[in-house]
């Protein structure tokens, strides 16, 4: 299940980043192209965004995470590169 969360957890980053390229350098550059790929890319971010939280909550207790700790793996979904970041401290042993 930790390979699991931390495959999510790197995948919910990337598809965060590309959600952000398309929408800073499509959306005026290029707005068809723009409006193209943001289903697709929103899509496939918002099910990787809600498997985050997910399998968070499922490996809460055999990660032995305590609130603050759980608080910080959470908020790590709403931040870019913040999955990242959880990815290396809290799940470096997964």
């Amino acid at each position: 299940m930790n390979k699991i969360f931390k495959f999510v957890a790197i995948a919910e980053g990337v598809s965060y980043l590309a959600l952000f390229v398309n929408m800073i350098f499509n959306k005026h550059s290029n707005p068809e192209l723009y409006k193209s790929l943001l289903f697709p890319i929103g899509m496939t971010h918002g099910i990787l965004f809600i498997s985050y939280i997910y399998l968070a909550f499922m490996i809460k207790e055999n990660q032995s995470w305590n609130g603050k700790e759980f608080a910080i793996v959470l908020a790590g979904s709403l931040i870019p590169f913040g999955t990242f970041y959880i990815e290396r401290k809290y799940l470096k042993n997964a």
